[in-house]
């Protein structure tokens, strides 16, 4: 049952961005249909609706049409804008915001709104007045003027910094929470594992793509009913070639029908997806912590905003099982290794960088030790240890700041990266590190 859920999240989340792409078209078709219906039925049925004589009714829907058109064209404008902002930011948050895609339902909207009213100004003469349609155009037109406001709204909140930040901590967090903390019946690894066959079988990738998800419970059920043993020999995230090994399978050769449902399995697509992948999340922050550090850019403030979510990711992280997932049956044998990344790696992916290119930044190095407190004293002792070497490499280049008061501010850690309250344990020097 585990594996056909999975399953069906899968299927959902490929068919994302269909039903805004249907409500858009559904919303332009509908405007034309209820144009050329609604006044044929005024013409037999009185429906009421405000009073208008036939120059008043043709110079409103005119202008409605008119106005939507010109509207349109410069909600277009404002979301292009948009979306060039976000690139600036890192070309990858383009696909992850889902403000874009909901775009399409605001211009089908527009689209059905200005189709109605030329087709309603179609059928308006001086025999026949709708008024009920005319009315209904006017009601339009405050639907799909409200609709613009509550989206340029959310689309000012994209254009900054620390919007982005946010809007992509959401999703990462949403991602974290929906990883299964560990696979179906796991059972305690005594040992090393167990040497696998020399005898395989391979499966390969039937186009080129980017791994955006492993279906790991369909992938182990088929292998328990098969009595067989799988390993993944790709990750999620990883570009792949025609051809390029994807599964391994010992100790017999899957059938057929076996092949295409571990196919079905691994997800392909053109980019990342966040939903099933949080490590892209991270990498996502990252590039904008790194773009703000950037000489060209200079905002180190914006790279801040960037910390306080990953470390907040990093919190959610920290005593979750990481690593190589094992898929056993309910007898405890192995049936399925997915490699993933380990607590090292995640460490890594989320803080070299932005220590790199924030290495002359003091906000940067405050931040980035109060987020290594705060770690320290929320993960399990062995992964605390791995947070060592970042201390290392603050302190290390903290002192290539040179100058005696830097090196003092760069070392005491402030949660707010500049202009937070001291800690209890602040060492900061009460006089002039120079001597006056």
């Amino acid at each position: 049952m585990s594996a056909f859920l999975s399953t069906l999240r899968r299927r959902r989340a490929s068919r994302a961005s269909w039903p805004n792409r249907g409500l858009a078209l559904a919303l332009a078709g509908g405007g034309a249909l209820l144009g050329w219906w609604l006044p044929h039925a005024e013409r037999s049925h009185h429906l009421g609706g405000l009073s208008y004589d036939p120059s008043a009714a043709q110079a409103t829907l005119g202008a409605i049409a008119a106005g939507v058109i010109t509207l349109t064209g410069f909600v277009l404008t404002a979301v292009t804008l948009v979306v060039q902002s976000v690139q600036n930011m890192s070309p990858r948050l383009v696909g992850v915001l889902g403000y874009f895609e909901r775009s399409l339902t605001l211009f089908g909207a527009l689209t059905g709104t200005a189709v109605y009213a030329l087709v309603v100004l179609a059928q308006t003469n001086d025999h026949n007045v709708p008024r009920l349609s005319v009315t209904l155009a006017i009601v339009f037109v405050v639907l799909s003027t409200a609709a613009i406001l509550r989206t340029l709204a959310e689309l000012r909140q994209v254009v900054t910094g620390g919007g982005l930040v946010r809007v992509v901590a959401d999703q990462l967090n949403h991602a974290i929470d929906r990883t299964p903390p560990q696979p179906e019946h796991p059972q305690p690894i005594t040992g090393a594992p167990p040497t696998p066959p020399t005898a395989h079988t391979e499966i390969t990738a039937p186009r080129a793509g980017v791994i955006q998800h492993i279906d790991g419970p369909a992938i182990a059920a088929t292998a328990a009913l098969r009595r067989l043993h799988i390993t993944c020999l790709v990750a999620v995230g990883s570009f792949i070639e025609p051809g390029t090994p994807l599964l391994r399978i010992t100790p017999a050769a899957p059938s057929a029908a076996d092949t295409r449902r571990l196919n079905r399995a691994i997800r392909l697509g053109p980019s990342r997806r966040l939903d099933d992948d949080p490590a892209y999340g991270l990498r996502l922050l990252v590039d904008v912590a790194i773009r703000a550090l950037s000489p060209a850019v200079n905002d180190p403030t914006t790279a801040v905003q960037a910390l306080d979510q990953i470390e907040s990711a990093l919190l959610r992280i920290a005593t979750r099982p990481l690593g190589t997932a094992t898929y056993h049956d309910h007898d405890g044998i192995p049936r399925l290794t997915i490699p993933r990344p380990d607590w090292t790696t995640l460490l890594d992916l989320a803080l070299t960088e932005i220590l790199h290119y924030g290495a002359d930044a003091l906000q940067i190095h405050r931040r980035m030790r109060a987020l290594l407190n705060t770690l320290t004293h929320a993960c399990p002792p062995p992964r605390a240890a791995a947070l060592t070497p970042y201390r290392t490499t603050l302190d290390r280049t903290a002192r290539t700041l040179q100058d005696p008061t830097l090196i003092t501010t760069a070392t005491i850690p402030d949660p707010q990266g500049l202009g937070g309250p001291h800690p209890h344990n602040d060492t900061r020097p009460t006089t002039d590190p120079t001597g006056h």
